[in-house]
């Protein structure tokens, strides 16, 4: 047997001193070495030894692959360096050529307009608050007065998860039903929930089941209508230029009373009339309104002592104006050529 092993060690050897490549050199790593190699077929004779047998030949078995490993891998580094200087011979970099442009993308559109919108309100004093997207029935509908039966609980709308009382959130306002509870009903609060929100709706250039919401709420004592006014048009201004202006018209909303629904006037025409503006010369961007002393009741704050203003944007629908465009698909497409038309836009308007 120990003649069998020399006779193997010497024939690999000999054949990989004489390799001539890299490749001949695996070759033979696999065909000696693999599983059904004839170094692992001398394994097989273990079991017709006896103990002491097998601890001798055992160790040559170790010896005979460790020399071979050794000796292959050796050969293997070899050829390695001759290949890396015969590549390195024959490549050349001329250092004077022009570099390459790589195009690279930019910031999405729509999140581009979530973070200015939030610049705006942190400069006002807002914290940016976050909320879980799977919601319960509670924070979702009831604590904001919306109750059993109410048409936005229909499933046509909202996407339950299970037996109605779980569902994905149909608005952000829940993360203002959580803030509030958090501060216990005896704090003022400041603050925006940018999110995505879901309904059941078909997609298309306007409409979309996952869209981004903005939301917002601001509690605290003698609110009025007055400083909602004014809060909008502080962003407005900031974001369509300062001659953008502002008007409320009456509305109906579940959870503020009184509600409005909040126009800015068309920063295409002037105000003149246009495709944009319908000819009305105004653009809704927004619902809002006075938190509905249900819902602060129900939140923990006493609405004797207690007021607050609420309101909600269309991230996409507010990019959609600003940047001209004309299908909400294109906020989750990854088409470059969207984005340097978004980035040349964004030039124009600085």
């Amino acid at each position: 047997m120990k003649e069998k092993v020399n006779h193997l060690k010497n024939e690999i050897l000999e054949k990989v001193n004489n390799s001539k490549n890299l490749k001949e050199v695996n070759e033979l790593k696999v065909t000696y070495l693999g599983k059904k190699g004839p170094v692992n077929e001398l394994s097989s004779h273990l079991k017709e030894l006896d103990n002491e047998e097998k601890k001798e030949f055992g160790k040559i078995l170790n010896e005979l692959k460790m020399e071979i490993n050794k000796e292959i891998e050796e050969k293997i580094k070899y050829y390695e360096e001759i290949e890396l200087k015969e590549k390195l011979a024959k490549e050349q970099i001329d250092v004077t050529l022009p570099g390459v442009k790589i195009p690279m993308g930019s910031p999405n559109i729509l999140e581009r307009i979530i973070e200015e919108i939030e610049e705006i309100f942190m400069s006002m004093g807002y914290d940016v608050v976050d909320g879980p997207e799977i919601e319960s029935d509670r924070f979702n509908f009831e604590l904001l007065n919306i109750p059993k039966g109410h048409p936005a609980r229909d499933a046509q709308d909202t996407f339950y998860l299970k037996d109605e009382e779980i569902l994905l959130r149909s608005q952000t306002s829940p993360v203002q039903a959580r803030t509030m509870l958090k501060m216990g009903g005896d704090k003022p609060i400041r603050m925006i929930c940018p999110g995505k929100t879901y309904r059941r709706d078909d997609d298309d250039a306007t409409h979309s089941h996952q869209f981004m919401q903005i939301e917002g709420l601001l509690v605290d004592k003698n609110v009025s209508l007055s400083d909602l006014k004014g809060t909008f048009d502080v962003v407005c201004k900031k974001l369509f230029g300062e001659s953008c202006e502002t008007r409320f018209r009456p509305s109906y909303y579940q959870f503020t009373e009184p509600s409005v629904e909040t126009d800015i006037s068309c920063f295409v025409c002037k105000g003149k009339g246009c495709s944009l503006c319908k000819n009305t010369g105004w653009i809704t961007v927004s619902g809002a309104g006075i938190v509905h002393p249900n819902v602060l009741k129900n939140c923990g704050y006493d609405p004797s002592n207690w007021t607050g203003f609420a309101f909600g944007f269309g991230a996409e629908r507010l990019a959609m104006l600003k940047y001209g465009i004309e299908d909400i698909r294109t906020f989750y497409q990854t088409d470059l050529r969207s984005v340097k038309a978004f980035d040349r836009r964004e030039k124009d308007n600085d």
